[in-house]
């Protein structure tokens, strides 16, 4: 059944015409999956992620941000009140968009409690980093930064 596209008619128990227009769910059906990647540890290149993920959500996309690399030295700096990424990035924890950062790299740059004091998992699966095979598995695109 194809919903969205026409007006439906119904008819009450009177037989008089009822018109509904029934919302489209042509988002829904052409909705995306998408898992962003982000390894790069520059801020301008972060505010970009952020950006498109909160559009796509807001489209009606799924969206998953993946931190890898020194992109993770970015979570605590990005939790400061006073940084400039502050709002967005806390709209896309707040939409659930963040999955998490990479355990391996966190560790290794001295930022593992950082992420963890945001409450974001540190994600693993290949020798400590989490792997794309798994988001590709399950209809993700798949975009790095």
């Amino acid at each position: 059944m194809s919903f969205g596209k026409n007006i439906k008619e119904i008819r009450n128990k009177t037989g008089a015409g009822v018109r509904l227009t029934t919302r489209r769910i042509d988002k829904v059906e052409n909705m995306k999956r998408i898992a962003l990647f982000v390894f790069n540890g520059d801020p301008m290149c972060f505010i970009h992620v952020l950006l498109n993920a909160k559009a796509w959500n807001d489209h009606g996309h799924e969206v998953k941000i993946i931190i890898e690399g020194t992109a993770t030295t970015l979570v605590p700096e990005v939790a400061k009140e006073d940084n400039p990424l502050h709002k967005l990035w806390e709209a896309c924890r707040k939409d659930g968009l963040v999955a998490g950062a990479c355990r391996a790299c966190s560790q290794k740059l001295g930022v593992a409690d950082g992420i963890k004091s945001q409450d974001l998992d540190l994600l693993e699966g290949i020798a400590g980093h989490p792997g794309m095979v798994q988001y590709q598995e399950d209809g993700f695109d798949i975009i790095t930064f």
